[in-house]
């Protein structure tokens, strides 16, 4: 058993359902995962399987219908909106597959978003040097049209890592971009997560990418599967995928 203190995520028995016409959909039907700190672990599944809903509870977005989850040390089921809100801004970072980039804020603005709620003036000069490391230094007054698919994704990244989470969750971070560009962004992404110590949670349907992370995960049948230990799982995953 690892010891707690390393732990960044602590799932047990997570249980997600949704009600429906016809009676409760479950999704998460019991899912264990500890993830220790700074590592990279990628989660395969079928589409519907449930992983950008995992995403969503990791993220303290959405709430389980049962079980215990600890992110960073905090009970999210126990933790008030407020609590909730101090966690998203400080102990998570969310990159997701379309940016979510403000229109109408700058790169630099977009990227200091997260330190609003933090007191201290040195705000701007953090956001600006993230964005130097992630190469946008001279794009900081760009708006998001004004920056290719390649470019937004980067500045999502640097909005991610800016207050220096000990999570960051990235949901098919390439997945609106072309095979090159997916390719230099996923680099980065790796290149900050090992320059930051950040632990990494993966969504991802190419085994290329997946195989990039210590730790490969499937979900299936609202279960997580290691992959060394359910192969035949991950076949029908990458097989629906492909």
């Amino acid at each position: 058993m690892t010891a707690s203190a390393n732990l960044v995520v602590r799932a047990r028995e997570i249980r997600k359902s949704f009600a429906t016409a016809a009676g409760p959909l479950v999704v998460l039907d019991g899912v264990d995962l500890e993830v220790e700190r700074g590592a990279t672990v990628s989660i395969a599944g079928e589409s519907g399987s449930g992983k950008s809903t995992l995403l969503s509870l990791l993220a303290g977005l959405d709430v389980a219908s049962s079980g215990h989850l600890e992110v960073g040390g905090i009970d999210l089921a126990a933790a008030s909106e407020h609590d909730l809100a101090d966690f998203r801004s400080r102990t998570v970072g969310i990159v997701f597959q379309h940016f979510h980039l403000i229109g109408s804020l700058t790169a630099l603005e977009n990227v200091r978003l997260p330190l609003e709620l933090r007191d201290g003036d040195d705000r701007e000069q953090r956001a600006e040097m993230v964005l130097a490391a992630v190469g946008l230094g001279m794009r900081l007054d760009h708006f998001p049209a004004q920056l290719s698919g390649g470019e937004r994704q980067r500045v999502a990244i640097a909005r991610a890592l800016v207050a220096e989470p000990a999570l960051l969750l990235a949901d098919e971070p390439t997945g609106n971009l072309d095979e090159k560009t997916g390719g230099a962004v996923i680099d980065l992404l790796f290149e900050m997560v090992a320059r930051t110590a950040t632990t990494l949670v993966l969504v991802t349907h190419s085994a290329a990418l997946a195989s990039r992370c210590v730790r490969s995960l499937v979900l299936h049948d609202g279960r997580l599967h290691e992959h060394d230990d359910d192969r035949a799982a991950l076949r029908r995953a990458a097989g629906s995928m492909c």
